[in-house]
């Protein structure tokens, strides 16, 4: 899994050599603007409610010395908080609204790498795109959130915390790689036939997320170009494997 982890992070090297190549920008357009609408609510929300939530949590401590201190904790604890639901909200609501956008991105980039003019693949339609990311990305943001709180614990024990970090790591790059898969997937596979699919090749997941989620700690620019590149990432090493495995129908080749 790990070898399969780093071939999804090395993916992005060529990534925007091959957007340009293609003249793919133009279809990243709406996802962008949808990208940077979300990630400003989440970030207003974040500045909005952490002090409203650090006052609840203040409570907490009942003793008059040390309550300013812990009210400054908390406010920074809330707003962290905040910030890790909002970035996990983010991604599958980005990725769920964008997936009409980006399966066209991701046909143009397959029908390059396999030379064909013409292959076979299942017909969709722009609201069959959309309510096939939806479906997707709300089951994965459940899956994620049932996953990160018994984590979050875990962060909470000594010693453990590391632990904690790098299995949050792992959960956050893996949902967000499985949504950037599906883009590809979808014409070629069922929804459950999907899932499987991520499930085996994990390691492929993980490794585009991680990239995904790195994106997102850079101010402005990560939101701009997380979406071109991820899924321009995911989709050239998606169409490898289903290459490898023989499992694309080809016509033309």
């Amino acid at each position: 899994m790990i070898r399969n982890i780093f071939k999804g992070i090395k993916a992005y090297a060529g990534s925007i050599g091959m957007i340009s190549k293609l003249g793919l920008w133009k279809y990243f357009g709406i996802p962008i603007l949808i990208s940077i609408v979300v990630a400003t609510i989440v970030l207003v929300s974040a500045y909005t409610f952490a002090d409203d939530f650090g006052y609840y949590f203040s409570k907490l401590w009942i003793w008059d010395w040390g309550k300013e201190t812990f009210f400054f904790l908390s406010k920074i604890l809330s707003g962290i908080l905040i910030l890790l639901v909002g970035i996990i909200i983010y991604k599958h609501v980005v990725m769920a609204l964008s997936a009409p956008f980006m399966s066209p991105v991701s046909e143009k980039i397959e029908a390059h790498l396999l030379g064909v003019n013409h292959h076979e693949f299942r017909k969709t339609s722009f609201s069959e795109q959309l309510w096939r990311g939806i479906r997707i990305n709300m089951r994965n943001l459940g899956m994620e959130i049932l996953l990160t709180i018994p984590i979050l614990i875990i962060g909470f024990i000594p010693i453990l915390g590391f632990v904690s970090t790098i299995l949050l790591i792992l959960t956050q790059g893996y949902y967000a790689g499985f949504g950037n898969m599906d883009y590809t997937l979808e014409r070629h596979f069922s929804y459950s036939e999907s899932i499987k699919f991520v499930k085996q090749h994990r390691g492929l997941a993980i490794g585009n997320g991680i990239v995904f989620i790195l994106f997102l700690l850079i101010p402005v620019i990560g939101f701009i170009l997380v979406l071109p590149l991820s899924v321009t990432a995911a989709s050239t090493e998606t169409v490898a494997l289903l290459k490898a495995e023989n499992k694309l129908k080809i016509h033309g080749a």
